[in-house]
């Protein structure tokens, strides 16, 4: 098993006493439970965001919430609180934790609990179940990510779609397992036409000739840091192109990086035991960090 991942965060001592918010209430991190026929311990049944903390400000809150509230809708579940509630429960939670700055929150929303340990959702008797778990988060990447092919999926859009941040993500565990067996760090996917898609956590990107290359996003989270990439590569004149590409095309790259709300930009070293690029943090990808910065901040 390799050490990290592109969720590895920096230790922090003041995690141990951080409160968290509990359908309402603030409580202990030790007290913090819900019930065992909860339908997201039960069934995966829930949806859920991630959202930073930079300077005292979220970062794409409005987009982070339209996400949360687009999934709760296709899973058919009331989240009974309207995007400003639940910001304002990010608020809270944010100051009665005094936290400035490097912080993550895991808003989880599941359909409730149940009255018998079973999959129909009528037998959903109380709830929605809401939780925000903050934490003091700072990415700890050593090194560039090395990655494995593996012959997991995201899912189809008439299975599990991959647009969901659902509570449901075995099929992603097991592509991060895979690719850790292979001693890779994370999982690079395939979409059903053989085509480079995904990894189990993150949206991917390479960099060839001067141009980025992402995925069509068929098959793909639709990430917001994904689309910011995408964005500002458009404002800045970096040509930008989502579409089919192989592995072939990958394992050649000049470049490649991952895309996600913790780590932002995450340097690619390797796939498959090939060298991308320089095996290190590539000078497209470094500026793109930078426009990126730039935008958070603004």
């Amino acid at each position: 098993m390799t050490d990290i991942s592109t969720h590895e965060a920096e230790d922090d001592a003041r995690n141990a006493s951080i409160l968290i918010w509990i359908d309402g209430k603030l409580v202990p991190r030790a007290d913090a439970k819900v019930s065992v026929y909860d339908s997201g311990f039960l069934l995966g049944d829930g949806v859920w965001e991630g959202l930073r903390l930079y300077d005292g400000r979220w970062t794409f809150p409005d987009e982070h919430i339209a996400r949360l509230f687009e999934a709760a809708k296709a899973i058919d579940l009331d989240i009974e609180r309207t995007p400003a509630d639940i910001l304002a429960a990010l608020e809270e939670t944010r100051a009665a934790n005094d936290m400035q700055t490097d912080a993550h929150a895991r808003l989880m929303v599941t359909r409730g609990i149940k009255r018998l340990p079973f999959q129909h959702p009528r037998l959903s008797v109380e709830g929605p179940t809401m939780v925000i778990i903050m934490e003091h988060s700072r990415p700890k990447i050593p090194r560039p990510i090395r990655l494995a092919t593996v012959p997991h999926q995201r899912g189809l859009p008439m299975t599990q779609d991959p647009k969901l941040n659902s509570h449901s993500k075995l099929n992603c565990i097991l592509a991060c397992i895979a690719a850790e067996k292979a001693g890779a760090d994370e999982a690079l996917m395939l979409d059903v036409h053989g085509f480079v898609n995904t990894t189990n956590a993150c949206n991917f990107f390479i960099v060839r000739g001067g141009a980025v290359w992402t995925s069509t996003g068929d098959y793909c989270m639709n990430g917001i840091t994904r689309q910011k990439v995408i964005d500002l590569c458009r404002a800045n004149d970096i040509p930008v192109f989502e579409r089919n590409f192989s592995l072939v095309d990958t394992y050649s790259a000049d470049e490649a990086f991952l895309t996600g709300t913790f780590g932002a930009q995450t340097p690619v070293g390797e796939v498959d035991g090939r060298t991308i690029g320089a095996g290190r943090l590539g000078p497209m990808t470094e500026r793109i960090r930078g426009l990126y910065k730039t935008l958070v901040t603004a």
